[in-house]
């Protein structure tokens, strides 16, 4: 009697989580050319509703603030068995041409992050400093904070949603004390969904082993915001990745 009764307690909770799952996606940063104007990085995941791996590269003009010619690269699994490992190599793969014509490879130095596990942070904000020389503090005062914009540049299809979306957003940059806005959205592109919301995920910059000798932090600078869209079981996680710098 206890087996069953503890069988049918399992089966009512199982009944009564919720049947979504949406789907959260990883990201790699694969780097940023040598001459600093192109940026690129990848994403990865489990698709909601399919079970399949998916992988999607991106390639970023940073001085027009727009993907590159080519760009983005998708693949799908074929089938469950496939694997995040294997989309990554076959994305990778696609892309590579690209990338080696663009020379992109410089590793990124992460200025910021709000890592997926950490507790207590502001999704809407990021504060970090330049890389101080050997175990110095981080010198000068960089803070991104994010903005929802709840109307006005949503693609119509999203109304249907009603109150389930949000618009776009804008982010600005207070640097010692003085704040400037660095990126507005003036519309919401399809690609994006229809948007729950967003949040800060990371502040990349170009590597610099002598970080204390670059004179501006900002130079190459790169947003990376996770968008939360609706999606097929549930909410899903992708990234954008929004040029910042000067």
């Amino acid at each position: 009697m206890f087996n069953i009764c503890k069988l049918a307690g399992i089966l009512l909770v199982l009944f009564m989580a919720p049947a979504t799952a949406g789907d959260r996606a990883g990201i790699d940063f694969i780097g940023y050319s040598t001459n600093g104007s192109y940026f690129a990085y990848e994403e990865f995941g489990i698709q909601d509703g399919s079970g399949f791996a998916y992988a999607n590269l991106y390639v970023l003009d940073l001085n027009t603030k727009s993907w590159v010619k080519g760009a983005p690269f998708h693949v799908v699994g074929e089938n469950d068995a496939s694997t995040i490992a294997s989309t990554l190599g076959a994305v990778r793969a696609q892309a590579q041409p690209l990338l080696n014509e663009l020379d992109i490879g410089e590793p990124v130095d992460i200025a910021a992050l709000n890592a997926d596990g950490a507790l207590g942070v502001n999704v809407r904000s990021l504060r970090f400093g330049r890389p101080g020389h050997e175990m110095a503090d981080p010198e000068q005062d960089y803070e991104l904070t994010l903005s929802a914009i709840e109307d006005g540049v949503d693609p119509p299809k999203c109304a249907a949603w009603g109150e389930e979306h949000v618009s776009g957003f804008s982010l600005s940059l207070t640097v010692n004390g003085k704040a400037s806005e660095v990126y507005r959205d003036s519309a919401v592109p399809e690609s994006r969904g229809c948007p729950r919301g967003y949040r800060l995920y990371a502040v990349v910059t170009p590597f610099d082993s002598l970080a204390s000798f670059s004179p501006d932090l900002t130079a190459g600078m790169v947003a990376i915001v996770s968008v939360y869209s609706m999606g097929f079981e549930g909410t899903d996680r992708r990234f954008i990745a929004v040029p910042i710098g000067k």
